[in-house]
């Protein structure tokens, strides 16, 4: 049998043994409820003769049992009515009896929780007892209640501690998967360094080995980034403009002239505490997101500006829009839109700029089938 084959099925048996135990708590439960509330009902039933003893006693009658019945109840509240009217109680509070609206409620009440007891102690007189539940019998209806909120809660536990267990599992799995992609991608990057030098001894156009250099520095860069997934980044203190600019005129370069790329941003220098590698991904993660809802037809437009102690990143573009029920939604690991991807983009940008960077990254506006505007904002060093 398979492994994950027997792992599931002794989690079913696991839930549905706890399933029966706690079936079985809830049946029992009922069951002391139905005795005790049954046990009540008798004393209520000898409380109700010795009443009747009382009532028609003469100097010759023993009141001494009846009067002890009497003084054994101290927690269970009885209303002694006759002709609807209030003639004796125990077990209440004054103030209740004191009010008579409070008191008729009351008498209300005792006649929802259990049936009366009639008292015929003459021809033609009778009286009625009213009784409710001890506060032993109260405490014991909302034991299964009690019980089944600690179950959930200890249920809710298990499952996040399930749950993030498996998430920290697959983030191992993930940041080695990426470690050794950057390993495997260095081998041939470094044959590649090799013959562009190679290239620059034999008579070719400059301006062709120098793309070549570039697009060889972007895989350096690439690697370096999946080198760093699962690691603390070290941050510096960098021009932010510089390095957006660097990325963005970069990304420019390598796309269809059907995009329109534009920017604006302040000329001068804003430092912020970054990692100039996994910042450029931001930027490439987003570029590439916006350019997807554009459908590789459109205009891109990139602003920077200072803020008081904070620097905004904007990328407007003019794609599908985001309807604003998945403004948050699109940040979460798996999320995606596209009928191809893993959804992992965003919620790795989100990571790095608000994790490692202690920024912040949302949806600033979005309009369906107008475009979007997504916004990083970093503190100034």
């Amino acid at each position: 049998m398979h492994f994950s084959t027997k792992r599931n099925t002794t989690r079913w048996i696991i839930i549905t043994s706890s399933f029966c135990l706690v079936s079985l708590i809830l049946w029992n439960t009922y069951s002391f409820f139905q005795v005790f509330k049954e046990e009540e009902r008798i004393k209520m039933n000898l409380w109700a003769h010795a009443q009747k003893t009382l009532i028609n006693a003469d100097a010759n009658t023993d009141v001494a049992l009846p009067l002890l019945i009497f003084s054994n109840n101290t927690s269970i509240p009885i209303l002694l009515t006759e002709q609807e009217r209030i003639i004796n109680t125990v077990n209440i509070d004054p103030v209740i009896i004191n009010n008579p609206l409070k008191a008729q409620l009351f008498l209300e009440q005792l006649k929802n929780e259990n049936d009366p007891i009639t008292i015929a102690y003459a021809p033609g007189k009778i009286q009625k007892l009213y009784y409710g539940n001890s506060a032993l019998l109260n405490q014991l209806k909302y034991y299964p209640v009690a019980l089944l909120l600690i179950i959930v809660l200890f249920a809710a536990l298990v499952f996040n501690y399930y749950k993030s267990a498996k998430i920290a599992t697959q983030n191992k799995l993930w940041a080695g998967m990426a470690k050794e992609t950057a390993h495997q991608i260095g081998t041939p990057l470094s044959s590649l360094i090799g013959w562009v030098e190679l290239l620059k001894t034999e008579d070719v156009a400059e301006s062709t080995t120098l793309e070549i250099e570039k697009d060889i520095e972007r895989l350096q860069t690439i690697t370096d980034r999946f080198s760093k997934i699962g690691s603390e980044p070290v941050l510096e203190t960098k021009d932010i403009v510089a390095e957006t600019l660097l990325s963005y005129d970069y990304l420019q370069s390598r796309f269809s002239k059907q995009i329109t790329f534009s920017h604006s941003a302040p000329d001068k220098c804003i430092p912020v505490a970054l990692n100039a590698t996994l910042h450029s991904w931001t930027i490439e993660n987003m570029v590439k997101n916006a350019i997807d809802a554009m459908k590789g037809k459109g205009s891109l437009h990139l602003q920077i500006e200072e803020d008081g102690a904070a620097v905004k990143i904007s990328i407007t573009d003019t794609g599908s829009g985001i309807p604003k029920n998945l403004f948050q939604k699109i940040f979460e690991p798996g999320f995606t839109t596209k009928k191809r991807g893993w959804g992992l983009g965003l919620s790795l940008t989100k990571r790095i700029v608000e994790e490692y960077h202690k920024g912040n990254i949302k949806v600033l506006h979005s309009e369906v089938g107008k475009g979007t505007t997504m916004q990083l904002v970093y503190i100034i060093n």
